[in-house]
């Protein structure tokens, strides 16, 4: 499929927000996109098409994408209910309460069937996917039957963006420590680094990123200043971000994402060769 995949190096380094505005600027040059979140941990929800549930973040990149928010979009949602099991909900509706190690041998099969059909689907029905990870794709003790990062990256045969949040500190570690233990045919799939929530002066950071191309063989495609104020939905349910008065800002986060990365180099990575016909980019 036409599409690419957004992962983290964390949990909220960007990943939500870097597709929401990939999925805005696409929609913008006219490309009939969809997002994408195989399994979302999310007790923020929405009510989409013929009352099924889904994640507000991925509902959010839908909007972002200016189309209907449909199940396919995010097959799998865990609805935590203590710090041990989850409500599990399947293409939009309830199926079970299930604490990890159940959900890791009971549901794995079930789950990727679910997330087969939908990309399937979203392949016949849209021009590109923006594909969102969770967490990070490094969690070896999980990556055997993990339903959210690179397997899925596997399964749509897409090209793999990293991101990482510079304001935590640990950045370099970060992205270098993620792809050391990624298999090798994983990390090649990696084909571009995103350094997010950048404070003061970018150019101080033009000796860091000749280390991390050199160190890693992979081009970074943007290094992106911290924006407040977006009012764009968070990617879980650890996540809190206030809605502005106004709803979100969906165009100047996009505008502000589309100034700060190598933008013709990511439309040629999601399969989209040409220049778009028409559509406006945001200023």
């Amino acid at each position: 499929m036409n599409g690419i995949m957004i992962q983290g190096t964390a949990s909220h380094v960007g990943k939500s927000l870097s597709c929401a505005a990939i999925c805005r600027l696409l929609a913008d040059e006219g490309v009939n996109v969809a997002p994408f979140k195989s399994q979302n941990m999310s007790n923020r929800t929405v009510l989409v098409k013929d009352g099924l549930e889904i994640s507000a973040a991925q509902a959010a990149q839908a909007e972002a994408a200016r189309t209907e928010a449909l199940p396919e979009m995010n097959p799998i949602v865990l609805k935590p209910s203590d710090d041990r099991n989850a409500d599990v909900i399947l293409r939009g509706r309830p199926f079970a309460r299930m604490g990890g190690m159940e959900y890791r041998e009971r549901f794995f099969e079930e789950g990727m069937r679910a997330i087969r059909e939908s990309l399937g689907f979203l392949e016949g029905h849209y021009e590109a996917v923006v594909i969102e990870g969770a967490g990070s794709p490094a969690e070896v003790n999980l990556n055997d039957r993990e339903l959210v990062n690179m397997r899925i990256a596997r399964a749509a045969d897409v090209p793999v963006l990293l991101v990482a949040d510079i304001e935590r500190g640990g950045v370099f570690a970060s992205i270098i420590g993620t792809l050391e233990l990624l298999a090798e045919t994983d990390r090649d799939r990696v084909k571009g680094l995103i350094i997010n929530k950048f404070r003061g002066d970018a150019r101080l950071f033009e000796d860091g990123m000749e280390f991390l191309e050199k160190r890693t063989g992979i081009p970074v495609l943007g290094v992106i200043p911290v924006m407040d104020g977006h009012g764009i939905a968070e990617e879980d349910s650890l996540g809190e971000q206030a809605g502005r008065p106004a709803g979100p800002d969906y165009d100047g986060w996009a505008g502000h994402f589309r100034k700060h990365v190598d933008w013709p180099v990511i439309r040629r990575l999601i399969g989209l060769s040409e220049e778009p016909a028409f559509g406006k980019a945001p200023s």
